[in-house]
């Protein structure tokens, strides 16, 4: 099962996918993308981590992806969160997104244990300024497409309520 949650930043997709990951069979997998790479970046993930509390694993995967998702696969259900750090990490890295994307989808397409995606809606603002915005959003638009696209559920979050998309 793979379930992917999009919304807007802080419209309540983390929370409600880690409810969502909580009632599965298993102990839940959080598989982490951020990097904490200034102070208030620390404080979000200490922040992330505090509202989990004890009964997760960890994973931290800001570029391997998808190696996290074949490493921890049928230990239960993995919450990724999210995959626009991610896209953001590889475009980072100077690595090639397309062919990363197809390591994930293909890794996706693998799994036998849940897998719940987060990501955000960057679609619905305007057209950046600047080429590596607008890079950005293209490759997270395209991105989102095609986990949706194989995705068996897909839920958009608004204000703290999921609205069922697929």
């Amino acid at each position: 099962m793979v379930i992917l949650i999009t919304g807007g930043a802080r419209s309540g997709k983390s929370i409600y996918a880690e409810g969502r990951a909580l009632a599965l069979p298993g102990m839940p997998h959080y598989i982490a993308t951020a990097e904490a790479g200034d102070e208030e970046m620390v404080a979000r993930i200490a922040a992330h981590r505090a509202r989990r509390g004890s009964g997760w694993r960890e994973t931290e995967a800001p570029l391997d992806l998808p190696g996290a998702l074949e490493a921890t696969n049928g230990a239960g259900p993995r919450l990724v969160d999210c995959l626009t750090l991610w896209l953001s990490n590889v475009i980072f890295a100077n690595m090639d997104v397309p062919a990363q994307a197809a390591r994930l989808l293909a890794a996706s397409k693998r799994q036998t244990s849940p897998v719940i995606f987060v990501t955000n809606e960057v679609g619905m603002g305007i057209v950046p300024d600047n080429a590596l915005a607008r890079r950005f959003r293209d490759e997270a638009g395209r991105l989102n497409q095609e986990i949706a696209a194989l995705a068996d559920e897909v839920q958009l979050v608004v204000s703290g309520y999921p609205m069922r998309v697929k």
